[in-house]
């Protein structure tokens, strides 16, 4: 497919438009559901395109008030917190107890099969497909770094998929993959004819794997597609990276949710950061295509165009939300565009095919950054659009409800920090973004009524509190004996093979391990050896703990990738357990730790927390819910969402602190927009004013994506209710009347 490029790569901005005149081919393809078919919700934000969008006709601004629970699932003892569940049919997929994939009648909520203890399985949801003939349908997920498939209907793992039924997407990744400990993504991915197009969540330390995109064949899983989201040498983008980045620089990953459009045939990806998120002296240049909107052929995995939102983040500022694929009309014209809010508080706005602007966007100049061998990019891209956040933080925006005490503490703060869009962090003061880490809209927090050109977006104002510290020896939380006990331990066992200061010698370096692998794993190699390194069998388990902590680790820190799980098989029609084994490598090496031989590189190395300590730190409201009108550019209504006990009980203007993260919303085609938000608030608002039609609120709070079906004609909402309330004074479920932890099913009553 021929592909012009009608503007080159320059030092000012990294924007490229194609001509795709030939893209026609792609429309009409068989087995691909229309964008325009919103009635099923068999993908994660509803459909292909992830605009959570339902087309039905039974709720309506005028009787959603008479919302009522329908029925409930329970979800057991292991909570499945962030599961947004899919249904197909008459049957929903829900994730459950002991970390049970499992499969549900929709009209009876009978259990239909369990297919147990699959610990370590994607977080957030999986993906379907369905032959044309409908006889073959299929589940396919990621567990523990492989990717594998369940026969929908009988829910026992298929093995003809892969390497005798998994996948291992450690492969291919420019690293050793048995270095490789989480790769991952907390989101499923997206189903595309037989292709399933995923993501990854490689870790966001110096030398993470990076976050290739990659399309794997549905029904034999073999590997169609690979893209370098960092070049490699020959390929577009190469030249805005040092020489070799690809070989030691992670992330630049799709974490989050995966747009397509099925009929022309494009994924467009929300690429997140490069590692380090806060100090690029290693990674000098625009570094493509970190924090760039990607539009691919979904079938070759081909770029067709890209807009680079960030350049050179050193402020964490991914492209989490789903891209949203709507039509606007502009000066009379409809435009088939894609829309992408950011976690700094602004919206692109895309020609769909070309990438060509829908509204200005200007190439503004910013604050040099002073740290050492850092060169922080000049300008950066400012839409044109109103932004939906605040970008500031000072001792007039501060939250006026804070005790005195707090606000004297913060002034002071205040006199020495720096605030500000794109201040560059520093090791000097502390730098206050505002929005910071968590944005902002973040992932799960955009959706569309894609015919009418309209955007909805959940932000809150959610500062980071950012200083850089030179990476070296960890501080040490651990008593004087502790201290004395693992030094002791250090140089007699340690410090011939990894040096007097743990910078490696013989043995890999040690400066900060403990920050890089988990405890279990930390333990199994001292005790056990790995290659040439023996084991220690004599070590008691506090010695082993203080260790890892001088190591700079949490002995306590969870593993991303086998949460929860006793592995004891649940009540119920169990029809198989443990997914397909996946045989364990043959020698597990350590993680990569340092820059290749040859590599230049900068001195020092430079990390910072995430500084998220103060949730409700400018005045409120802290977090919203509001309509963008894309055809105009104008903010439609926008409206505070959530609730929490700090500093203002019950105040319903104010919204909640860090109200919005984990949570979704669901548009219908009647005009009805569905929103949770922080201490289990549930709302139905006005499409068209933001007014509140319908308000509930659950026993339990919710991390995930809403979904809606239908069955009959009847419509149904149904919400992940599994996590616990963060404070007793908002803790539902210990409420007359509440519920029992788990899925709720929400529906109007029957007419009698």
């Amino acid at each position: 497919m021929p592909t012009i490029y009608i503007h080159k790569l320059t030092s000012r901005t990294i924007i490229t438009f194609v001509s795709l005149f030939s893209l026609v081919v792609y429309v009409g393809c068989d087995n691909r559901t229309s964008n325009k078919d919103h009635t099923t919700w068999t993908h994660y934000g509803g459909s292909a395109d992830q605009s959570k969008y339902f087309q039905a006709s039974q709720i309506t601004k005028q009787n959603v008030g008479q919302m009522a629970v329908a029925w409930t699932y329970p979800s057991g003892d292991n909570f499945p917190y962030f599961f947004s569940p899919i249904v197909v049919d008459t049957t929903m997929y829900v994730l459950g107890k002991n970390s049970s994939l499992i499969a549900v009648n929709v009209v009876t909520g009978k259990e239909i099969w369990i297919h147990a203890n699959l610990t370590g399985m994607t977080r957030r949801g999986i993906n379907y497909w369905e032959s044309k003939d409908k006889k073959d349908k299929r589940l396919i997920f990621t567990l523990n770094n492989s990717l594998q498939a369940i026969d929908a209907v009988t829910g026992k793992s298929i093995l003809t998929f892969g390497d005798s039924g998994y996948v291992d997407m450690r492969q291919g990744l420019d690293r050793d993959p048995s270095s490789i400990r989480r790769m991952q993504a907390m989101m499923p991915g997206v189903i595309y004819d037989d292709l399933v197009i995923m993501g990854s969540a490689p870790g966001e330390s110096y030398f993470s794997p990076p976050g290739y995109v990659r399309a794997y064949n549905v029904v034999t899983g073999k590997l169609e597609w690979t893209f370098h989201t960092i070049p490699h040498p020959g390929e577009f983008g190469y030249d805005t990276w040092p020489k070799d980045a690809y070989k030691y620089v992670g992330g630049v990953n799709v974490w989050s949710e995966i747009s397509v459009d099925p009929e022309r045939g494009i994924a467009y990806l929300p690429l997140g950061s490069p590692t380090y998120d806060y100090y690029g002296g290693d990674r000098k240049g625009s570094n493509l295509f970190g924090n760039s909107l990607v539009a691919l052929d979904a079938r070759t995995g081909k770029r067709l165009w890209h807009f680079q939102t960030v350049h050179h983040d050193i402020w964490d500022y991914d492209l989490s939300p789903a891209p949203q694929l709507l039509t606007v009309n502009r000066n009379g014209k409809n435009i088939d565009a894609v829309a992408i809010a950011t976690k700094h508080g602004f919206v692109f706005v895309f020609d769909r095919v070309t990438g060509e602007p829908i509204f200005p966007i200007d190439e503004k100049p910013f604050p040099k950054s002073e740290m050492p061998e850092e060169v922080s990019w000049p300008t950066q891209p400012i839409s044109s659009l109103p932004s939906f956040t605040r970008h500031e933080v000072t001792k007039e925006t501060l939250n006026p409800y804070f005790p005195d005490s707090i606000k004297q503490q913060w002034y002071k703060r205040l006199e020495s920090a720096k605030s500000g869009l794109y201040v560059p962090p520093s090791d000097q003061y502390e730098t206050i973004m505002m929005p910071g880490a968590l944005g902002g809209a973040n992932f799960g927090n955009t959706a569309a009524d894609p015919e009418n050109g309209i955007m909805y977006i959940q932000t809150q104002e959610y500062a980071s509190v950012y200083k850089l510290e030179k990476v070296g020896p960890p501080k040490i939380d651990l008593s004087e004996n502790d201290v004395k006990k693992v030094k002791s331990f250090y140089t007699g066992n340690c410090q011939t093979c990894h040096g007097e200061n743990m910078a490696g010698g013989v043995g890999p370096s040690l400066v900060n391990v403990g920050q890089r692998i988990f405890y279990s794993e930390f333990k199994s190699i001292v005790t056990n050896g790995s290659g040439q390194m023996p084991g220690f069998t004599h070590v008691d388990e506090e010695t082993l703990k203080a260790l890892y902590r001088y190591l700079g680790g949490n002995p306590i820190s969870f593993n991303f990738g086998r949460r929860g799980g006793d592995n004891t098989t649940p009540e119920g029609p169990v029809v198989a357990s443990g997914g397909a084994k996946i045989r364990p490598d043959a020698k597990r090496n350590a993680p990569m730790l340092d820059y290749p031989e040859g590599v230049q590189h900068p001195a020092d190395r430079y990390t910072t927390d995430y500084g998220l300590e103060w949730p409700g730190l400018l005045s409120p409201p802290w977090s919203s819910i509001l309509a963008y009108d894309l055809n105009n550019g104008t903010i439609k209504w926008r409206k505070p969402i959530g609730e929490d006990s700090l500093y203002v009980q019950g105040d319903k203007t104010k919204g909640a602190p860090n109200g919005t993260q984990r949570k979704g919303m669901v548009v219908t085609s009647t005009g009805v927009v569905f929103a949770t938000a922080k201490g289990g608030k549930v709302y139905a608002f006005d499409a068209d004013n933001g007014n509140i039609l319908w308000e509930t609120t659950l026993s339990h709070e919710t991390n995930a994506q809403p979904i809606m079906y239908t069955l009959n004609g009847k419509q149904y909402l149904v919400i992940n209710a599994t996590s616990n309330f963060m404070k007793d004074s908002y803790d539902h479920s210990k409420k007359e009347g509440a519920l029992p932890r788990g899925y709720v099913v929400y529906s109007l009553p029957d007419a009698k």
